[in-house]
């Protein structure tokens, strides 16, 4: 069973407008006979440009005039600031630097869906062997496999989500940037952010043993309902419920910060 545990949508429409030019040909010497009559063309119907979606979750424009980095430029950027916001040590223990940006994007935005690609995760393999007890043909969750999950779980418990949200509006036009590079219908990251919150809120919270079965190589679960949630959702299963509690509970705190920057709140 992959351990896919990512933490943390849009692209602008660009409209583009067409103006057209009429020729006037003026003939010397003598006057020109009259023109022939010339059949009416219909006039083309006129097709009104997609509107932009509407965004739901708008962010302030930054208070800083400092200008950012390319997205190209940003992994050393950004690889400070997150050390700023949790510490240099648990930065080089949990996280992928290279394409920081792009990976957190392609990563939130994926978490919502069958699977994460783990060549794209921002975060490293979790130490140690995913856990099952239970006989071969009955195999269940080892709950010592949560135990491996705690200082991650822990680091997200202990990150100052105003601080994390400060940190992500600086840097919200890279996000907006990477996201728009996915090749996305016009949306707005912070609304897919969004989106992907609510639906990891909504993993179901299980008590007591979770079985598995193993049609191949790796483990999956036994409850089709459960095999078929998506990553975001599997991956708070896996952790177990004490852990998905605490991460649930930072990302309802994040969901709230970031409602309460938009205009008018």
């Amino acid at each position: 069973m992959n351990e896919n545990f990512k933490y943390i949508a849009a692209a602008v429409a660009v409209v583009g407008l067409s103006i057209g030019a009429v020729i006037y040909i003026s003939l010397r010497g003598k006057a020109a006979p009259p023109p022939k009559p010339v059949a009416a063309v219909p006039a083309r119907p006129v097709i009104a440009a997609p509107e932009e979606p509407a965004i739901k979750h708008p962010l302030p424009a930054p208070e800083t005039q400092e200008p950012l980095p390319s997205l190209n430029e940003s992994d050393l950027p950004a690889q400070n600031a997150l050390a700023d916001l949790i510490g240099k040590e648990p930065v080089e223990q949990f996280v992928v630097t290279k394409d920081l940006v792009r990976h957190v994007v392609v990563t939130i935005d994926n978490l919502s869906t069958e699977k994460v690609a783990e060549r794209l995760r921002p975060v490293k393999p979790i130490p140690g062997n995913f856990a099952v007890r239970g006989s071969e043909d009955a195999p269940v969750l080892d709950p010592a496999n949560y135990e491996r999950y705690k200082p991650l779980v822990q680091l997200v418990r202990s990150t100052d989500t105003q601080r994390l949200v400060a940190t992500y509006s600086r840097y919200y036009p890279l996000f907006q940037d990477a996201y728009e590079n996915l090749g996305h219908p016009p949306q707005y990251f912070n609304d897919r952010l969004i989106e992907v919150i609510d639906h990891l809120l909504a993993t179901p919270d299980l008590q007591g043993t979770i079985a598995l079965e193993q049609p191949g190589v790796l483990y999956v679960f036994a409850d089709p309902q459960l095999e078929s949630k998506s990553a975001g959702q599997k991956a708070l299963i896996r952790m177990g419920s004490e852990n998905a509690t605490v991460v649930k509970d930072k990302l309802r705190e994040l969901r709230s910060a970031l409602v309460a920057l938009q205009p008018g709140n």
